[in-house]
């Protein structure tokens, strides 16, 4: 079985990697070997291996950049999957898994999205990352599996868990958002799901959604984080970390308040129970502490 992978390079990328399966011919594509955004390059490179199943990770994610960088931020997150779903129609048997963000809703709930929920974007990137899932159903919509995730973070890259460590490192206090909601999401646990609905054939083309089981804040992550990150060595002493709210910390990208999301159709499908967040969180900073 051929499997391509698009962001390579990036955490979940890097995860794929990390559990790859056996009996699975996989081709890592970073951003150096196929510019993504060149879509006689990306048809060329996925013609010439045919592969039976693509897994798009390859994002724009900085999300408040995206607010300056409309155009780029467009190309990669809707341009580059209309390429990718384009290599994939008239009569090919390829499967698209396509990565997609709790940024398409805009947070008004206060219960868990389902896959069918409306979305309604608040931000550039979140726009993006909705034209995206549109795009691929307007085209392959029997072919593709759109799993949304939230939160990500992983040993390597820039995300909330390695920023926070670095700042809980330098400093004796911090500030952190409590009023915004949702759930992390540890790379391993999302890539271990794709994999398993690959190498188990439970391919089953919809939308669905992916995090770790539990509903926190960013200020419960960051106090979980430290609380872990003493425990295991990598912090060597507790810093006050202070509340505030969204308004306290204003930035260019409007977040949406509350983003969980309702992952019961894929646990169903693939058959397979979500990690606890905090268990996720420690399985990477054991990992962390062990290099």
């Amino acid at each position: 079985m051929k499997v391509v992978v698009f962001g390579a390079s990036g955490q979940v990328g890097n995860a794929l990697a990390d559990v790859e399966p056996d009996h699975v011919d996989v081709a890592y594509v970073t951003r150096s070997s196929c510019d993504i955004t060149d879509a006689e390059a990306v048809s060329e490179f996925i013609n010439s291996l045919n592969p039976d199943y693509i897994i798009n990770c390859a994002a724009y994610t900085a999300v408040d950049k995206a607010e300056e960088e409309t155009e780029l931020c467009y190309q990669v997150n809707r341009d580059a999957v209309q390429t990718i779903a384009n290599c994939c129609k008239n009569g090919s048997s390829r499967r698209l898994i396509h990565i997609s963000t709790d940024f398409v809703f805009d947070g008004k709930k206060s219960t868990p999205y389902m896959p069918d929920d409306l979305p309604n974007p608040l931000s550039v990137y979140g726009t993006s990352k909705l034209a995206g899932e549109q795009a691929i159903g307007s085209t392959i919509p029997d072919q593709t599996m759109i799993i949304r995730t939230a939160w990500v973070y992983y040993m390597n890259g820039g995300n909330f868990v390695n920023t926070m460590l670095r700042l809980m490192s330098d400093r004796d206090e911090l500030s952190v958002v409590g009023d915004q909601r949702g759930a992390p999401t540890f790379a391993r646990s999302l890539a271990e799901v794709i994999w398993r609905v690959i190498a188990e054939e439970k391919f089953t083309s919809g939308v669905y959604h992916w995090t770790d089981a539990g509903e926190i804040s960013w200020y419960d992550f960051a106090v979980a984080i430290q609380e872990q990150g003493l425990g295991k060595g990598l912090l060597s002493k507790p810093i006050l970390i202070n509340p505030i709210t969204t308004a306290e910390y204003p930035t260019a990208a409007t977040r949406p308040a509350y983003s969980v999301l309702d992952c019961t159709s894929l646990e169903l499908l693939a058959n397979q129970k979500r990690t606890s967040w905090r268990d996720a969180l420690g399985v990477m900073l054991k990992e962390l502490s062990n290099q």
